[in-house]
């Protein structure tokens, strides 16, 4: 091992106290600063990559991250090049110092919260196509989101060269489309999904979740209860059309909820195979191979989006079925 710079030796004392790992995760800022911090660490990586406004949800990543490496990273930055003009990019909250005190609590090790210059250090001229799953579902209405998404993400794997990343499944077709983009890209990483996280009232945590009024928060419940209701609905053999019915209907019963899109996919290729609203069945010629589990069964996701009041919500629920049982894809 090479010797340690300044800014390496000052970091490596930070880890440690008399021999113990102190729990306040080490914070970085630019490229150098997140080097030096990685380089006392020995054994295996694990990634957490979030935009900040952390909450339960984000803090149970890191908590499973710590089952899968030895070490924790977790990156906080409000990616630009996910932003179309117009959308909330300004307005999306920030707050390092609270999101520091949460994550002491779970036992990061270091945190890489750079400014966009520090992430991007020259202009961006390359960019990274993910390919259809990018443009069905939440890609449709935000054309150039999960190409971004996929750009900083690929630019972290190099920085950080973790083992593993885990991702939580609320981001469900954001796991999809960087499994597929690591994949054909052979990126060294193992990911990880991370069932979504749920208030006790059934509601998926998001940072959106505070924009709500009580009496939305309440609205807010249906999408929770509609997914459970569909997969009830494709356990028991229902075709695509009747669950997606079955969730159209609670959603619709319990009112002043907008509906963007519902939709049943493959969980695997993320073909859709039922829709309503903004979502588009997958053409029949281009339907992947079925992704099936180990015992046979087929595997789903229900997404769901949505808009109460003015504050826009997605959730989704995964599920198997046998094959022989039903015709959910059909």
């Amino acid at each position: 091992m090479g010797e340690y710079s300044p800014l390496e030796v000052a970091y490596e004392s930070a880890y440690y106290d008399n021999g113990s790992m102190t729990k306040r995760p080490v914070l970085t800022h630019t490229r150098e600063e997140l080097a030096a911090a990685l380089k006392p660490l020995t054994g295996s990586r694990a990634l957490v990559m979030t935009m900040g406004a952390l909450h339960s949800g984000h803090l149970e990543l890191v908590k499973q991250a710590k089952a899968h490496g030895d070490h924790v990273i977790v990156t906080i930055f409000v990616n630009p090049t996910q932003f179309a003009p117009g959308e909330d990019y300004d307005a999306y909250p920030r707050t390092l110092e609270a999101d520091m005190d949460a994550l002491e609590t779970v036992g990061a090790d270091v945190v890489w919260a750079p400014s966009p210059e520090d992430a991007y250090p020259e202009p961006v001229t390359v960019s990274i196509d993910p390919g259809p799953i990018a443009r069905v579902l939440e890609g449709k209405t935000r054309p150039t989101h999960f190409g971004g998404v996929a750009l900083v993400c690929t630019k972290v794997m190099g920085l950080v060269c973790p083992d593993v990343a885990l991702f939580g499944e609320k981001d469900a077709q954001q796991l999809a489309m960087l499994r597929h983009v690591f994949r054909q890209l052979d990126v060294p990483v193992t990911v990880i999904g991370v069932p979504i996280v749920r208030d006790a009232d059934g509601v998926a945590l998001s940072s959106r979740n505070r924009y709500l009024s009580d009496e939305e928060r309440v609205r807010a419940r249906a999408l929770n209860q509609s997914l459970t209701l569909g997969v009830e609905a494709g356990r028991a053999g229902a075709p695509a059309t009747q669950i997606i019915d079955v969730i159209r209907g609670h959603v619709e019963a319990t009112g002043d909820i907008d509906i963007d899109y519902i939709a049943l996919v493959d969980d695997g290729t993320f073909d859709i195979l039922g829709a309503y609203g903004s979502a588009e069945l997958t053409s029949a010629d281009s339907l992947r191979p079925a992704t099936l589990n180990q015992a046979g069964e087929r595997e789903y996701r229900l997404l769901l989006a949505v808009k109460v009041g003015a504050t826009r919500l997605i959730d989704n629920m995964p599920f198997v079925a046998p094959v022989e049982q039903g015709n959910a894809g059909e």
